[in-house]
C-alpha cells in the first residue's frame, strides 16, 4: 500500500504497524467503524514484531490478561483461513518446568489460580515431561506445570492476517510514511502531520512499539517504553525434535526452547539485561538485527545444554539479537494517555506482545467504540504511570530489571531494586535511622516493616512467613494495644474548590456531599455500569473547599475521572496537594492520650466525633487532624505542612515513650486493615465491582436529593445480588494465602480471593474474596456452606462471613 495517497482526514489514526497496530486496525474494522487509517514508518512488522521468537503462552498475571491471551489464540487460529495469508499456527502447548522447591510451590499456585482464569493446566510429574520431551534432562526438576492449548505462531505472518483483514474491512494501511508530529486543540489532537502531508482526525492511537515513547513527546504525552536487548539462536536440525513438541520455559534456567521445523529455537532472559539505545532509535532502522554477543548469551547457552544435551553438539544457524520494549512494571500500556484526551496506546509488551496483541487490539477497539473500558484493564492501564517515570535514567536503570525479572521467582511482596529512592516522604532519613524495611508504592518510598536493632532491614522472600512476619506482628500489636506511627505521606490529596465545587461532586460521589464543614466522608464515585471508579475519602474544609484524599497507585485514575466531568461553564478547580502536606497516622487506644500531650485541643468523642476533622496546633505546628482510620482503631490522620513533619514526628516519639510507642509499616497496616474487612481499591474493589457488590452499602446514599452517575444501575440490583464480597478465614492457622486463590463451595468453585494477609490479632490468615450464585448470595448461602481456598493445589477449610473477625461492629474507632 505504499502507493495510497494520503487523504485528508481520518476518524481514527494508528500510528505504527507492527502486530499491535494491525490488531487494533482489525478490530475496530471488524466492528464497523469506518475511515481507518494505519501508518507505518517503513514496513510492516519490520520494527520487533517480525524478530520475535511467537510463542503463545496463555496463563497470565491475571484473570482479565489471561482472558485477552486466550482470545488472541483463538482468534490466530481462524485468521489463515478468514484472510489467506499463512501465519504458522499450531496448538502444540507449552511446559513450565520447576527445579527448585519455591519454584515448584509458585507454579502449584499457578495452576491454583487457573481454574478461576478459566484456563486448562495440569500439573505433571517428571516421568510425564521425560515421556513427551525425551531429549529433556529431568533428575533435577521437580514437575511441570502443562498448558495444552498453548502455541506458536509466525510474527510476520499472523501481523499480515491482521493487515490483510483490516484491508478487507475497509482500513487504509499506508507504508513508507513518517509521523513528524501532532497539531494539538484545547488537549486534543487534531491533525496528525506527515512527510507526505497531514491528516485530520478524531482518534490517534499510539502503537508505536519500542518508537511509543518517541510518538507520545510529539504529543506531549509520557510514554514510559524503553527497547531492551534480546537475544536467541535458531540451531540446525536436531533428531528427536518433531512438530507436537510443546514448547517450554525452564525458569530455574533462565531459558526457553520451541521446535522450529526440525530444528530448535532457545532463547532467555539474562541476569542484567541491556537497554537499547542509550540515546535515540537510528532512523532507518527496518528488519535490523543488533549484533551478535556470545559474551552477554553464554551463561543462557550453558544453562539450556545442561537441561538439553544435544544442543551441545548442534550448530547453530540463526543469532538474534533484536530490541523489545519494556515498561517499569513488566505490564504493557493500553487505553487513553494522561496528558491527551484522544491519544490513545497500545504499546509497551515486554516480549508478550505477539501473544497478547489480539486480546489488547480487541479490548482496546472496544473501548473506542463503546466509549469505555469493556473488560478490566486497569492492571495495564498507561495512566498508572507517572511523568517522572518516562524520564531516559529511570527507564534505563528500571528495565534493566524488568527484562531481567521476567523468568525469576514472583514472590509475595517483592519490590523493585533499581530506580529507587525516587519519592521520599520528608521523615525519610528518620525512617532509615529507626531501620525501615522500604517498598515502593508509585514511587513512594514507603516504610513496608521495621528491623529491630542488629538486624539487617532487607527482605529474604519466601512464600511462607517471611523474614519481616514477626517483627510486622508486634507493630500490628502495638496499634491493637497502645499506639503506633504510620507514615502515610504518599497517599493522593487533591484541593477542589470553586462555586461550582459542591455540583461536580454531588454528581460523582454517592455521599451527600453538602454537609457541615470539617465534615469527612468516605464515599465512592462510579461508572454508569454501577462499577466502582475512585474509592476515597472527603474533608469539607470550606463553603467551597473540599480536600480528597485516596492511595498513592490511584493518583492519575481518581484526578483525571474528576477532571473530566468538569463541565465547561463551571466554576471549580481542582489541584493536587499531596507534596505540601505530610501524613502521620497516630493509631491506637493510647492515641488521644499521646496527641493531647502536644496539644490544647479537646480530643474527646463529643468536641471530636468520629469522621470529622479540625485544625489544631500539635507541636510548633498547626495541622489538619482527621478522626479517621483504616487500622479499625481510635485514631488520627496527622496532615502536616511538609517542612514541620521532622519535628512533629521526633516528638510524637518522644512524648510516646510513656506508651512504648512503636513505628508501624505497611504490612502491619494490610494486617489490621484485613481483620476489619476494608477494601482496598485496585485489589479488593474496582471498576467491574459495584459497591452492593463489595459490601459497601454504608457508602453509597439512594435517597441523596442530587442525582449521581451510577445511581439507576445500583437501584437495580438491590435484592437481586448474585455475587457478593465475602471475608474468609483459614481454619488451618499455619497456612497463608496471598491473592487469586480459587474459593469453593461444597466442592464447587464459586470465586476468588482478592486479598489476603495474617491476621495477628485472629491468629489466621484473612483474606477478602467474591463468591458467586446464581440463586442469589444470602447469610443462608454463606452460613450453611462448607468452604475451602485452594493453596497450591490443596484446598484447606475456612470459615465465610459478611461480618469481620475483629471488632465487627466497628466500636473500637468511635472509642
Amino acid at each position: 500500500m505504499t502507493s495510497a495517497v494520503l487523504p485528508k482526514k481520518a476518524s481514527v489514526v494508528i500510528v505504527g504497524g507492527g502486530i499491535a497496530g494491525c490488531s487494533v486496525a482489525y478490530h475496530l474494522s471488524k466492528l464497523g467503524y469506518r475511515d481507518i487509517l494505519l501508518l507505518e514508518r517503513k514496513r510492516l512488522a519490520s520494527g520487533t514484531t517480525w524478530h520475535a521468537a511467537g510463542l503463545l503462552a496463555q496463563l497470565r498475571s491475571n484473570r482479565t490478561q489471561t482472558k485477552l491471551a486466550k482470545y488472541s489464540l483463538d482468534l490466530y487460529e481462524q485468521l489463515e483461513k478468514e484472510t489467506g495469508q499463512a501465519t504458522g499456527f499450531k496448538r502444540n502447548g507449552t511446559i513450565l518446568l520447576a527445579k527448585s522447591n519455591a519454584r515448584w510451590i509458585e507454579l502449584k499456585r499457578r495452576f491454583s489460580a487457573s481454574k478461576f482464569f478459566g484456563l486448562d493446566c495440569e500439573l505433571v510429574d517428571t516421568d510425564t515431561i521425560k515421556h513427551i520431551w525425551d531429549l529433556l534432562v529431568t533428575d533435577d526438576l521437580k514437575g511441570g506445570l502443562y498448558v495444552p492449548s498453548d502455541g506458536q505462531i509466525d510474527p510476520t505472518g499472523v501481523t499480515l492476517a491482521l493487515a490483510k483483514g483490516a484491508r478487507n474491512s475497509g482500513a487504509l494501511i499506508i507504508e513508507n510514511i513518517r509521523v513528524n508530529g501532532f497539531e494539538l486543540n484545547n488537549n486534543l489532537i487534531s491533525a496528525v502531520e506527515t512527510d507526505k502531508g497531514t491528516v485530520a482526525c478524531e482518534i490517534v492511537i499510539n502503537c508505536g512499539g519500542m518508537w511509543a515513547r518517541e510518538v507520545g513527546r510529539m504529543a506531549g504525552a509520557n510514554i514510559p517504553v524503553q527497547a531492551v536487548e534480546h537475544m536467541y539462536i535458531v540451531t540446525e536440525p536436531i533428531t528427536g525434535l518433531h512438530p507436537e513438541l510443546p514448547s517450554l520455559r525452564d525458569y530455574d534456567g533462565l531459558t526457553y526452547f520451541k521446535e522450529d521445523a526440525g530444528k530448535l529455537v532457545m532463547g532467555g532472559t539474562e541476569k542484567i539485561a541491556r537497554p537499547w539505545p542509550v540515546k535515540r532509535i537510528p532512523s532507518n532502522f527496518e528488519f535490523t538485527l543488533l549484533d551478535e554477543d556470545w559474551g552477554q548469551f553464554e551463561d543462557l547457552v550453558t544453562s539450556a545444554t545442561k537441561r538439553i544435551p544435544a544442543l551441545e553438539n548442534a550448530g547453530v544457524r540463526q543469532f538474534i539479537n533484536g530490541p523489545e520494549s519494556f515498561t517499569p512494571d513488566g505490564e504493557y500500556l493500553l487505553g487513553t494517555s494522561l496528558e491527551v484526551e484522544n491519544f490513545f496506546v497500545c504499546a509497551g509488551f515486554n516480549s508478550t506482545g505477539i501473544c497478547v496483541s489480539g486480546g489488547a487490539g480487541m479490548a482496546l477497539a472496544q473501548w473506542i467504540v463503546e466509549g469505555a473500558p469493556t473488560v478490566d484493564i486497569s492492571s495495564v492501564n498507561v495512566r498508572r504511570f507517572h511523568t517522572f517515570q518516562s524520564t531516559n535514567h529511570y527507564l534505563q536503570s528500571r528495565v534493566r530489571e524488568i527484562a531481567s525479572r521476567a523468568f525469576c521467582m514472583h514472590w509475595p511482596h517483592l519490590q523493585p531494586e533499581t530506580a529507587r529512592g525516587i519519592r521520599r516522604s520528608a521523615i525519610h532519613l528518620e525512617l532509615v535511622k529507626r531501620n525501615a524495611c522500604f517498598g515502593e508504592a508509585a514511587g513512594w518510598e514507603r516504610p513496608n516493616w521495621f528491623a529491630p536493632k542488629g538486624v539487617e532491614p532487607r527482605y529474604r522472600y519466601s512464600y511462607g512467613r517471611q523474614n519481616w512476619f514477626y517483627y510486622s506482628a508486634e507493630e500490628h500489636k502495638a496499634v491493637r494495644e497502645r499506639v503506633g506511627l504510620i507514615d502515610m505521606s504518599s497517599f493522593s490529596k487533591f484541593k477542589i474548590e470553586g462555586k461550582n465545587a459542591i455540583n461536580l461532586l454531588q454528581l460523582l460521589c454517592t455521599k451527600n456531599i453538602d454537609v457541615p464543614i470539617n465534615s469527612l466522608l468516605y464515599t465512592l464515585m462510579l461508572n454508569p455500569r454501577g462499577g466502582i471508579e475512585c474509592d476515597i475519602t472527603i474533608a469539607r474544609t470550606g463553603t467551597r473547599e473540599f480536600v480528597i484524599y485516596c492511595g498513592a497507585g490511584a493518583f492519575n485514575h481518581v484526578f483525571c475521572w474528576i477532571r473530566s466531568h468538569i463541565k465547561p461553564k463551571w466554576s471549580v478547580s481542582i489541584n493536587d496537594i499531596t507534596s505540601s502536606e505530610g501524613v502521620i497516622a497516630v493509631m491506637g487506644p493510647k492515641s488521644r492520650k499521646l496527641i493531647s500531650k502536644l496539644t490544647h485541643a479537646n480530643l474527646s468523642n463529643e468536641a471530636f466525633p468520629f469522621m470529622t476533622c479540625q485544625n489544631i496546633e500539635v507541636s510548633h505546628t498547626v495541622c489538619r487532624a482527621s478522626r479517621i482510620s483504616f487500622v479499625g482503631e481510635l485514631g488520627w490522620e496527622l496532615n502536616i505542612p511538609t517542612e514541620f513533619m521532622g519535628i512533629v514526628y521526633e516528638q510524637l516519639l518522644e512524648a510516646g515513650k510513656e506508651f512504648n510507642i512503636q513505628d508501624v509499616g505497611y504490612h502491619a497496616l494490610d494486617s489490621l486493615r484485613m481483620e476489619r474487612g476494608y477494601r482496598h481499591y485496585g485489589h479488593d474493589i474496582s471498576a467491574w465491582d459495584t459497591p452492593l457488590e463489595a459490601g459497601l452499602n454504608f457508602a453509597v446514599d439512594l435517597n441523596k436529593n442530587d442525582d449521581y452517575i451510577g445511581r439507576t444501575t445500583i437501584q437495580k440490583q438491590l435484592g437481586r445480588l448474585t455475587r457478593h464480597m465475602v471475608i474468609f478465614s483459614l481454619e488451618d492457622p499455619d497456612l497463608l494465602f496471598y491473592s487469586q486463590e480459587p474459593v469453593f463451595r461444597d466442592g464447587e468453585m464459586v470465586g476468588e480471593i482478592t486479598s489476603a494477609s495474617y491476621g495477628h490479632t485472629v491468629g489466621c490468615a484473612v483474606g477478602l474474596g467474591y463468591i458467586h450464585n446464581e440463586g442469589g448470595i444470602t447469610n443462608d448461602f454463606i452460613e450453611n456452606g462448607n468452604f475451602e481456598i485452594e493453596i497450591e493445589a490443596k484446598r484447606a477449610k475456612s470459615k465465610a462471613s459478611l461480618l469481620a473477625p475483629y471488632d465487627p461492629y466497628k466500636k473500637r474507632v468511635k472509642m
